[in-house]
């Protein structure tokens, strides 16, 4: 059920602006081999991005969801050109990232969650002056630049520190200036608060948004974190098994999906089933200690629950439960095309 507004790629924006990220039918498969017997081995084509097509303009926050396995890595793999696309096209910043990888590094900025760009034995500011020479940043702009960063990431006092000994959440803002030293239009996210804690997704989602904004940078980002497509994206594609199943906007997605979130209340006592209008109770823990509220976000807000059920009791924390991104997915695909 891709959404058919999709324009094709290759036609300029309407402000005359050519897209940062074209792909047109865009394909990539791969043969598994597996024994079936003693002496035999079998083989089979798995089509892990199967004839996608999209563009990103200059500027735009786009967050890229699906299962895990659905394709988005790979894709990410094309744009940035680690991988060659079985066919199709593919076009990042006016170019051919494979053929032009070299030339596309220095336009585009990466965050892979699950792997390092930086030197693990060296202290962190090693690490940005190597990454400001290799892209070939005057001196005196590369300290600038990295000055900078590590205001606004707050990466002053582990300059020093070898990467290895950061934990994973400073690690991940040394990531980011990483990724962002040479000023890239784009910056790719792949997963990039997975393990944070709380404090430490606000503090990076915070910087994203004014990096962004001062930079008019593009923002491509892959998550199973719904809050942080909240947060930073204007727009979703949402990918399953290799193909485009939507694109638009997350308060749209939404609506089409009817998708409703969890509230849950921890209270000072226990207390019997509260009841709210418009609002389901699905359920009573500890005797009545912790209960839980779905609602539809179209029609009421957290706030709301929230102070309906403090008018009945007490309450002592709350946790909001976001649908899952799978059955997200799972409930397009289940809706008549």
């Amino acid at each position: 059920m891709t959404d058919p507004s999709i324009a094709d790629p290759g036609i300029a924006d309407p402000d005359g602006t050519a897209p940062i990220i074209e792909f047109a039918d865009l394909r990539r498969s791969f043969v598994v081999r597996a024994k079936s017997g003693r002496l035999r081995r079998s083989k089979r084509v798995v089509h892990a991005v199967d004839g996608i097509s999209a563009r990103i303009a200059a500027g735009e926050s786009v967050g890229y969801i699906g299962a895990n396995g659905a394709g988005k890595s790979t894709t990410i793999k094309m744009i940035t050109g680690v991988l060659v696309p079985t066919s199709g096209s593919v076009r990042t910043c006016g170019m051919t990232p494979v053929p032009q990888r070299r030339e596309l590094a220095r336009q585009v900025g990466v965050v892979f969650g699950q792997r390092s760009q930086l030197w693990w034995d060296l202290p962190l500011q090693d690490s940005f002056r190597i990454l400001a020479a290799i892209h070939g940043l005057p001196a005196g702009d590369a300290a600038e630049r990295i000055a900078a960063l590590v205001a606004e990431l707050e990466l002053g006092r582990l300059l020093d520190t070898p990467v290895r000994q950061l934990s994973l959440g400073e690690r991940m803002r040394g990531e980011v200036a990483a990724a962002l030293v040479h000023r890239p239009r784009l910056l790719v996210l792949d997963e990039p608060t997975i393990g944070l804690d709380v404090l430490s997704k606000e503090r990076l989602r915070q910087f994203l948004i004014a990096e962004r904004e001062r930079a008019n940078m593009t923002l491509l980002l892959t998550t199973h974190d719904m809050s942080d497509i909240e947060r930073l994206c204007e727009r979703v594609l949402v990918v399953d098994r290799g193909r485009l199943a939507y694109d638009g906007t997350l308060p749209d997605l939404a609506r089409l999906v009817a998708l409703r979130r969890v509230l849950v209340v921890d209270l000072i006592e226990p207390h019997p089933p509260l009841h709210i209008p418009g609002v389901e109770h699905i359920g009573s823990e500890l005797d009545g200690l912790r209960q839980r509220f779905a609602f539809a976000p179209e029609t009421t807000t957290a706030a709301q629950v929230l102070a309906a059920v403090g008018v009945q009791a007490e309450v002592r924390d709350l946790t909001l439960e976001e649908p899952d991104i799978e059955d997200i997915v799972a409930t397009l695909y289940r809706m008549p095309h």
